[in-house]
């Protein structure tokens, strides 16, 4: 595969060629409207001949965070595991120091570190704000797009000698890509890893290509002509990945970088055998690589809600202010229709009493405004974003507040499956990264025992074809009350005594719970009947 920069470009322009005519709009331009309706600027390029509000019910946006922190609210557990490893439970701490009895062990002790690893690097790179990135992006445009790349800048605090000499750098890092800017070989190829080839754009400064072209042997000649295809001080940088095979029919991906007339780093091998990016897709639309956005599907609703409500405005505004028909013989310049304005008219009674008047508006009809929220329920409804979804309704008790809840959420399933998918992918990536790129160091690993350093030794898992399991918890929402309320009906039935009830009592329900637990510790008589 030959990649020159005006090959890599001209597959570049042919594939945002293919985005720009996808859709009705083309992806580029229905995106921008997209986001427009999504931050509430949706009378966008509309012009009102007064001073009269164009006013907006912003249902798109609250469907959409209803939706995403609905997909969030659930924690996700990742377990790793080999291919063709008969999985077993294994504490790593124990058997790390005590030695392995076999390749089987070891391998399962390797995989439930890198299991709790996968926590530690989460935290790390702040995963829960890039999820958030994602599911905004992809509500938006169809797509979102998480970019795991290998940062040498990154200090890990560890060494890989005794005396703390020769420091250890280099880890993982993220970045949430706009997919305008990712580019795929074959757009109506669904499976990302089965792409040919990935191209992602960036517009970055000068200087910055400079410095990385320098610091990967770039001549004087390539460094000019970066610097002679810059505009206003930026320059346009693609890099492309892509397979290589080899005679076993194996593949690594391989990666180069280049700007329209020169290359900034020349083609090397990354060691990986996945692509690093994982895509979520809001909707499939149909058998291509992008997704399709919900938004682009509401905006007529949209419309029609907000120039509905606009009308009703409107009308009560007449109402209340209604218009002011004057004499222009009796009545002098200067009348602004203000509250409490004094008009003076000139002429006799009979031109005073017919100088000035009020031009009743049309009765506005009743049912105009229940038909705007009839519109407005159905739109949440067919959304899946009804009021019991959204909160807005009632229940005589927790247990039928959590059935209601639960049947009004359960057509976003299919949505937080795709999600928990994308989850996986990005497990797979961190783990490819993880087998590849950290030869050997120790590897942090935090849960309830406390923090420890595990020795590791990349090179010995190389060929290791590494699973994930994404499990699912509980959902956060209502949780806490349903715990409070499982807590009282324990406690009511006399299985639990009154410290245990106020031990598992979430925090900041009780104030100063600790305080509380400190003045009583002898058994449950000293505290008396009731809670």
């Amino acid at each position: 595969m030959k990649n020159t920069p005006y090959e890599i470009f001209g597959e570049y322009r042919e594939a945002a060629d293919f985005k720009a005519a996808l859709g009705k709009r083309g992806m580029y331009e229905q995106n921008r409207i997209n986001e427009r309706f999504y931050i509430g600027d949706q009378w966008y390029g509309a012009k009102c001949g007064n001073d009269r509000p164009l006013v907006r019910h912003n249902i798109i946006k609250r469907i959409g965070d209803y939706k995403m922190s609905q997909i969030l609210s659930n924690p996700l557990t990742v377990t790793f595991s080999a291919e063709g490893v008969m999985s077993a439970p294994a504490d790593y701490r124990t058997l790390s120091s005590a030695g392995y009895k076999n390749e089987t062990e070891e391998i399962n002790s390797v995989m439930s570190a890198l299991s709790d690893y996968y926590d530690v690097t989460a935290e790390r790179v702040n995963l829960t704000m890039l999820n958030e990135r994602v599911l905004r992006n992809a509500y938006v445009t169809g797509t979102g797009v998480l970019y795991t790349y290998w940062d040498p800048s990154v200090s890990t605090g560890l060494y890989a000698d005794a005396e703390k000499k020769i420091p250890i750098t280099g880890d993982i890092a993220c970045e949430v890509l706009d997919i305008d800017n990712v580019f795929f070989a074959d757009p109506y190829l669904y499976e990302v890893q089965k792409q040919p080839y990935i191209i992602i754009s960036s517009r970055r400064e000068t200087d910055d290509v400079l410095r990385e072209a320098k610091a990967f042997g770039a001549d004087r000649i390539t460094l000019r002509m970066i610097e002679n295809g810059s505009s206003d001080g930026k320059i346009t940088v693609l890099t492309k990945l892509y397979k290589e095979y080899k005679a076993d029919g194996s593949y690594t991906i391989k990666s180069v970088k280049v700007t329209e007339n020169a290359v900034v780093r020349e083609e090397y091998e990354t060691g990986l055998r996945l692509y690093p990016l994982a895509l979520f897709r809001w909707e499939r639309r149909g058998n291509t690589v992008y997704g399709e956005s919900e938004i682009t599907y509401l905006i007529p609703n949209q419309i029609a809600i907000n120039r509905m409500i606009t009308a009703n405005v409107w009308s009560a505004m007449t109402a209340g202010m209604p218009m002011m028909v004057i004499n222009g013989d009796t009545v002098p310049d200067g009348i602004t229709n203000e509250p409490g304005q004094i008009i003076k008219v000139f002429g006799s009674s009979d031109e005073v009493n017919g100088a000035v008047r009020y031009v009743s508006p049309p009765d506005f009809s009743a049912n105009f405004d229940s038909s705007a929220q009839s519109l407005i329920n159905n739109t949440l409804t067919q959304s899946g974003a009804n009021e019991v979804a959204l909160g807005d309704s009632r229940a005589d008790n927790a247990t039928a507040l959590i059935t209601m809840r639960d049947a009004a959420v359960m057509p976003l399933q299919i949505v937080k499956n795709r999600f928990y998918s994308f989850a996986g992918e990005v497990s797979r990536i961190w783990a490819d990264f993880w087998i590849t790129c950290y030869g050997k160091r120790k590897i942090k690993l935090s849960d309830r025992k406390g923090t420890w350093y595990m020795p590791f030794d990349s090179g010995r898992y190389r060929g290791l074809i590494i699973n994930a399991k994404i499990s699912v918890g509980a959902g956060t929402v209502y949780s806490e009350s349903e715990c409070v309320n499982t807590l009282v009906t324990l406690y009511e039935k006399g299985i639990i005594d009154r410290r245990q009830f106020l031990e598992r009592l979430p925090d900041g329900i009780v104030p100063d719970k600790d305080g509380l637990l400190s003045e009583n510790t002898d058994t449950e008589a000293d505290y008396g009947d009731g809670i």
